[in-house]
Order: structure tokens, then sequence, then C-alpha cells
């Protein structure tokens, strides 16, 4: 097994330095995972290599840039390992002096998960609705790596795909496989090549790796291995090659976001609340209930947010959430983010710029009864801190209720429209600004029914 690795490592030099002469850039995308996790432990190694070798800086050109991807709903526990880690690899390749650099790439606002599920009121993902890939995942990296091939013409992704994950996983990697090259081309982005060095191996010397051979940046990689113990939901005995008698099972627990509902069960979330982490219990209970919830009629409208008429056969609303649903959840997402707190103070649930870009989603979908404000200061007993919403002061608002009198309505048609347009500043996108005016006074000329 060693020799295998060995091989690897050998191979990766060559197309480091020799095979590709060319200063594309390499584009690691780390998980955190244990494939991601040896992916970047061969590729140090083989660095270090090169310059014990070669005693040429010059060989170290080529930059290695670690990507990871933050969707902003990681499991927490795997959220803080991976903070760690990425600091970790940060430091030793300054120490170092390795080409190696770190980044981390989050969605952009309009993108997150709370922004579409609570502010758009976007249902909960499902196969055949799973909006949260695009805009969580696939998005922020290719954003990155765009910025690369602008600067360097192409760029190589480094994989840590291997065969024996699935079958399809197999096939996807055969598929644009070419004959005798390493390199193959990207599925979809141009200029961009994918190289997958440890696709050949085998489970157990996925783990053989993790826990035979020391961390290049001084990680404890015994707490990798404990994490997916205690995720393992399926009593699964992988043939891990036995370094000590702690290393004698360990789990193939894929981990992900906190509030997936693609998944009809998050095993691994089950199981690390089974193992001692019941802190975990109301996010997977509140996770449950976005899937429990998310076909009920009376929490849907009957139009999609294009104006597209979605009711089923049966009479029941299959469009986005309801304004009085939206801001249920986000409720009992500030609650549960309140209870989370009393054991792990430094875990945010939602961000406040989140928080903000919900209340001027809803004040642009003409939601005006519910606000982002009024529930934080229900569940927290303080203001919204960002909370820079409140088109007018109060001395603005007693001359206008005086100069509105018994018409009411008047002053809440006024007070909408300022916020509106007072909000232009906060808008992640500022286009339709003036619709959301237009079909505001419409609404209020001509009331639909509800």
């Amino acid at each position: 097994m060693s020799k295998k690795i060995d091989e690897i490592i050998n191979e990766i030099i060559d197309q480091y330095a020799y095979a590709d002469q060319s200063e594309r850039p390499w584009i690691i995308g780390f998980s955190g995972g244990k494939d991601s996790t040896v992916l970047l432990t061969l590729v140090w190694k083989a660095l270090e290599k090169i310059r014990k070798e070669t005693h040429n800086p010059f060989q170290l050109k080529r930059p290695v840039y670690v990507v990871c991807n933050d969707t902003m709903v990681e499991n927490p526990i795997i959220a803080s390992y991976v903070d760690e880690v990425l600091r970790k690899i940060d430091v030793a390749a300054r120490e170092q002096d390795l080409p190696i650099f770190v980044k981390k790439t989050t969605p952009k606002l309009e993108d997150t998960f709370w922004t579409n599920l609570l502010g758009k009121g976007y249902p909960a993902p499902n196969n055949s609705f799973r909006w949260c890939t695009d805009r969580l995942k696939i998005r922020p990296t290719s954003n990155f790596l765009h910025e690369q091939i602008d600067k360097k013409g192409e760029a190589v992704v480094l994989l840590g795909t291997r065969y024996e994950e699935s079958k399809n996983r197999e096939a996807s990697i055969r598929k644009h496989e070419i004959k005798g090259n390493r390199l193959s081309k990207h599925a979809s982005d141009l200029n961009t090549w994918v190289y997958a060095p440890i696709k050949n191996l085998m489970l157990e010397e996925v783990w053989y790796v993790i826990n035979s051979v020391k961390s290049p940046w001084d990680f404890d990689n015994s707490i990798l291995f404990q994490i997916y113990a205690d995720a393992n939901a399926d009593d699964y005995e992988c043939p891990t090659v036995v370094v000590n008698k702690e290393h004698s099972s360990c789990g193939q627990s894929r981990f992900g976001c906190w509030t997936c509902t693609v998944v009809k069960k998050d095993k691994s979330m089950s199981s690390l609340v089974n193992n001692g982490q019941e802190w975990l219990k109301p996010l997977l209970d509140f996770r449950n209930s976005l899937v429990d919830e998310r076909n009920l009629s009376e929490s849907r409208s009957k139009t999609r947010r294009n104006g597209q008429v979605a009711i089923d056969e049966e009479g029941n609303y299959q469009g986005n959430y309801t304004a009085q649903y939206r801001a249920k959840k986000l409720r009992e997402l500030l609650e549960l983010e309140q209870i989370v707190q009393i054991k792990r103070p430094h875990i945010n649930l939602i961000t406040n710029q989140e928080l903000i870009a919900i209340q001027v989603t809803w004040n642009r979908d003409g939601i005006f009864e519910h606000k982002v404000g009024d529930i934080y200061r229900k569940v927290y007993n303080k203001e919204l801190s960002t909370n820079n919403l409140k088109a007018l002061d109060a001395t603005e608002r007693r001359i206008l209720k005086e100069i509105c009198g018994d018409e009411t309505e008047y002053y809440h048609l006024i007070d909408n429209l300022v916020t509106l347009q007072e909000s232009k500043s906060l808008l992640i996108s500022k286009y339709g600004l003036h619709n959301d005016v237009e079909n505001r006074i419409d609404d209020f000329v001509n009331p639909k029914e509800q």
C-alpha cells in the first residue's frame, strides 16, 4: 500500500513540474472530508519532495489554491473543524514557503439558503426542485475558478473523486477521461482541466493515509477519524489498515448542510446526536420540520414567484411559501439559534446581512405586515444591530398620521412606498424597483383576493 501511495506522489510531481510546463494554477476542491484531505496531503508531499530533490525554488512556481466552499449552513461540527484545518494549512504553507494558498468562498447574499427560503419563499429543496446546489456550492467556486482563468487563460481543478465511491461516480469520471492523458476536460467550464490523482484508491487506502501519514500541516487526523466514526449510521466496518486499536473501524458517512432536505433522513446528524452530540438535536428537529411541512397547502401560495398558477389536481396550493409561514419559520430559526448559543455561543445560524436581505425581499414582495426587526426583538429582546430599514423616524410618522387623519389606509400606503424607496441602498438588485412601487399602488387601488 505504501508503494501505491509513493507512485501517486511521483505522478503528481511529474504532472506539476515536468509534464506540464505552463503556469496554469491548480485548484483543489477542499471539503475537509477524508478524500479531499488525502488529496491535499499527497499534493503537499509532492511539493515537499520537489523542493528537497531539486533545490530549485523555480520548480514551485505553479500556485496551488485550496478552495473551500462554505454554504453558510454547514453542519456546525464540520464547519468548526474545517475552519481550524484551513487555519493550520495557511500557517504551515507560509512557514514551509510552499505555493499553497487558502481560499474560502461563500454564496452571494441573494443566493444564500435563508435569503431564498425565508426571503423569497422558495420551498425547501427536494430532488425535483434542488435550487440549493447551484446557488450555495457551484456558483461561488465557479466564480473563483473563472477569476483564475481570466488571469492565466486556463486552470486545472484537482478532485478527490474515486472510482470506488459509486457506479455513477465511476461512470462520470470515465466519461470525461482522455486515453493516455492524466487530465480530462471539465464537463462545463471552458479552459478548465480536471485531474483526479487518487481515483484508483480504495476506501481502506484512503483511511491508511489519514491514519498513518502525519499531517503535513500538523493537524491531528484522529479528530477527522472520530468525526466519521461518530457520524457512522450504518454500522459499516470499513476495512481500514489498522495503525492502532482505535483505528479498527470507521464510517463512510457524507456530511453536508444541516438544513439539507434533499435526503429523506439525515443519518450522519442523527448518528452524531446518538453518539453524544445532543446539542445538535434541535437543529435536526428544525430540519425535519422543513421536510414535514414542505407540501402543506396552507403554507404555500397559489402562485409561484413568476406568477404562474401552482395548484395541483386536488386543489392544493404548490407555490412559494406564504408570508405568514416565512415569518413563522424565521421566528423558529432565531429561537433555535438562541437555544444553540447557550452551549455554543460562537455559532450563528443566520447572519444579520441575511436578516436585512429577507426584510428587503419582503418589502419588494409587498409583505409589510411582517417585520424582521419585530421578530428579532421578540426573540432576543433587543434591536437588530443592522436594522436600518426604518424609512421614517418617529416624528415623521406622527406628522404623516396627523395629515392622513382617519384615512389610515393612506398612511400605510405612503409608509410602504417610502420603505420601498429608502431600502434601495440595501437592495441586492435594484432592478424592478419602479415596478415594485407601481405594483404596491395597484394593489391599493385594486385590492386582490386573499
